[in-house]
């Protein structure tokens, strides 16, 4: 009878976090899809494959910073579930610190790391140089975007996703608006499209610190000073984060290598996997809906020590998230091809990504368990056991790349394609134990 009443509510609840995550992530995709088919009108495949390599080594070098996001999201739910807000306030003003002295590093570090980085990438002649234009007006958004990550958990935490969304959809706005303008009709080149990405993350900055403030992140910081400097919950943070750091670094090895190789193929490979890749980016983001509504609904059940919320939480999520997946593939099984056909006006580049086109439709349902995963065991704090799963998976990866190598491109679709399987699963098995341990249930 429990149940009945129950499971109603909790779908009610998913979707109130789930349904405005998935607009915000698809309105954050829109940068790199807006990217994308803009260049594509110049019909030049470097100018593509410049955009391509310079975006992945961007994404990349802020993507393994993403704890600064996750970390505080559930650091922000579970203080949120025990209903104690001076310690949410106090976890946005440590994050926001860690963020500003990341930022103060990588920006002192750039005439080191840039060049090195799109080299190993595989940026030769023509690519090298409009991918290092691109890097380096792009660059100078780092702070924003650390900041931005710091303050979008917190708000998530504090389920202001509806909020989040607004930001993400007005900056989203005037990066398309400024990709036009700057692109088809400034003929900026590859520098428009990275000044249109400069100016719309210190946008969405503004937008997000202003929602922060008026959820009274400052004024509950004024009254947890003391809480500001307790060093326990700041080690707390930096181990919780480590973790996350170390796995999100191993991921991002993944993705590096999966545009090294796509480069070492030639420019048209490389524009195509490059379009393919943004198509997956788009389904991952809309099913990490999902994933949100699971740091935030499992964080807050840990926060009570609820275990039969946790589960409950758990089993919707995940229930919730492979219906979408495979509502994802099919939409995408037939009409892939030409979504991936509508992004260049290069013939080789167009056909090479219809013919690699189902290999973005399989990914949305072979992919979606582990970003649900991710998301319960971020909200729990379970960061080590990521970790872990994260290394197996990576090790899983390179070995089906070497045995696949002589399958050219599909094998390098396959080999990550096997990426996601393997990562849920390990998790899968591992949840159990962790449950018991922490809920003692």
């Amino acid at each position: 009878m429990t149940r009945n009443t129950e499971t109603p509510l909790a779908a009610r609840v998913i979707w109130a976090l789930a349904l405005p995550a998935m607009l915000t992530n698809i309105a954050t995709a829109l940068f790199g899809l807006a990217d994308m088919w803009v260049i594509g009108r110049l019909g030049d495949a470097a100018a593509q494959g410049g955009v391509e390599l310079g975006a992945r080594f961007m994404t990349s070098l802020l993507v393994v910073f993403n704890f600064l996001r996750t970390g505080t999201t559930a650091l922000s739910a579970q203080a949120g579930g025990r209903r104690d807000a001076a310690e949410q306030s106090a976890t946005l003003a440590r994050a926001a610190l860690l963020a500003g002295g990341i930022a103060l590093v990588l920006l002192a570090a750039y005439p080191w790391i840039a060049a090195p980085a799109l080299g190993w990438l595989g940026a030769r002649g023509d690519l090298a140089v409009l991918a290092g234009a691109y890097v380096a007006r792009r660059y100078g958004a780092v702070p924003a975007a650390l900041l931005n990550g710091a303050l979008t958990g917190w708000l998530v935490g504090q389920r202001q996703v509806r909020g989040v969304l607004a930001a993400e959809v007005g900056a989203n706005i005037v990066h398309i608006a400024l990709d036009l303008l700057l692109v088809l009709v400034f003929h900026w080149g590859v520098t428009g499209v990275a000044s249109a990405s400069l100016l719309s993350e210190w946008l969405k900055f503004a937008f997000l610190l202003t929602l922060a403030l008026r959820q009274g992140a400052w004024a509950g910081l004024r009254g947890s000073t003391a809480l500001l400097g307790d060093t326990k919950a700041f080690s707390r943070l930096l181990a919780l984060n480590r973790d996350l750091f170390l796995r999100t670094l191993l991921l991002t090895g993944v993705m590096l290598e999966f545009t090294r190789m796509g480069a070492k193929a030639g420019a048209v490979t490389l524009a195509a996997n490059g379009i393919l890749f943004q198509m997956f980016m788009l389904s991952a983001l809309i099913l990490d809906g999902f994933e949100t509504a699971a740091q935030v609904l499992c964080g807050e059940a840990l926060g009570q020590g609820d275990a039969s919320a946790f589960r409950a939480a758990v089993r919707a999520n995940l229930r919730w998230g492979l219906a979408m997946g495979l509502a994802v593939s099919v939409i995408y099984a037939p009409v892939g091809p030409a979504i991936a056909a509508s992004f260049t006006l290069n013939p080789a580049v167009r056909a090479e990504a219809m013919r690699f086109a189902p290999w973005a439709a399989a990914l949305p349902l072979l992919g979606v368990s582990s970003f649900v995963m991710d998301g319960i065991f971020v909200g729990a704090g379970w960061a080590r056991a990521m970790l872990g799963t994260m290394a197996a998976s990576f090790a899983l990866f390179n070995a089906a790349l070497w045995c696949a190598a002589p399958w050219g491109n599909s094998g390098l679709w396959l080999s990550f394609c096997l990426l996601f399987v393997a990562r849920a699963g390990g998790q899968a098995l591992c949840l159990p134990g962790l449950v018991r341990k922490r809920l003692g249930a």
